[in-house]
């Protein structure tokens, strides 16, 4: 969701070229950081306020995925190997052999899937406000999301929004002024794939790929989201071996509520696990 901005010897991830290549933004230098964004989003519109931050240590390769930022929408279902296979392939033609992966709500679930089929390429994984799955919260929110998108009324998409991502005291401390300029804010961004993003998040399953994550992995969880339940977030970092655990008091927008705490603990993790990968 938006509120309004090498070569390798394995036969399995050798250079990528999926059929139609995303648009990408790349920043900065130093260790690669592939970023994968939510649905509804973009890479400048869930990372835009991290990046400067995220750039001044690292390569930053973000994907925007059908029908967000300079991506063309799809004509079809989106499929999740293929979306694992671009954030790979952006890593490629960054010339980036290894890098770390961050993936906020459904690029949880995408970047999972990218590190289990490419576990020589990750060198560390950072999921935010994420899920292996949907539960009965999550398939609701995206159904009611998916069919006033199909309905024109963007306005009340907007409401439904903001109401299912902000946390309750975020929420709460908007005046009613700054309340309806985010209202307006989302409504103006709602990117045009979003149908297909959020049949997506209703279809996408990678509990079978959590045992098969080798990379390091900090999981972040937004306490206080009403989008993607903390236990659903808790869930998947109980089946990564070994995953470290983080917590932001926030709802579903950390980039919204508190993007530089949420910097420091991506910065934080991956200074540990980055240091020597280029």
């Amino acid at each position: 969701m938006s509120i309004a901005t090498a070569s390798t010897t394995s036969t399995t991830s050798a250079l990528l070229t999926p059929p139609a290549p995303l648009a990408r933004t790349v920043l900065g230098s130093g260790p690669g950081l592939v970023l994968a964004h939510g649905a509804g989003g973009g890479t400048a519109a869930n990372y835009g306020p991290l990046l400067d931050g995220l750039a001044a240590r690292h390569t930053v390769v973000g994907v925007d995925w059908p029908g967000s930022g300079g991506s063309p929408r799809a004509e079809g279902p989106l499929d999740t190997d293929e979306l694992a296979d671009q954030l790979v392939a952006a890593a490629d033609a960054a010339g980036l052999e290894r890098f770390a992966l961050a993936g906020f709500s459904l690029g949880g679930p995408v970047a999972v899937r990218a590190a289990a089929r490419h576990p020589e390429r990750v060198v560390a994984l950072v999921l935010t406000a994420t899920f292996a799955h949907r539960d009965a919260r999550l398939d609701l929110a995206a159904r009611l999301w998916g069919e006033l998108y199909a309905s024109g009324a963007h306005d009340l998409l907007a409401e439904h929004l903001t109401l299912a991502a902000f946390g309750p005291d975020a929420l709460q401390a908007l005046d009613p002024a700054a309340l309806r300029g985010a209202i307006a804010a989302v409504a103006a961004t709602v990117p045009s794939g979003t149908p297909e993003q959020v049949d997506l998040v209703r279809r996408i399953d990678v509990r079978a790929d959590l045992a098969r994550v080798q990379a390091p992995t900090l999981v972040i969880t937004t306490t206080a989201d009403p989008l993607v339940s903390p236990s659903l977030q808790r869930e998947l970092a109980d089946r990564i071996p070994g995953a470290r655990t983080a917590e932001l008091p926030t709802g579903h927008l950390p980039f919204a509520e508190q993007p530089e705490q949420w910097r420091a603990l991506i910065t934080d993790f991956l200074a540990e696990h980055t240091a020597t990968t280029a």
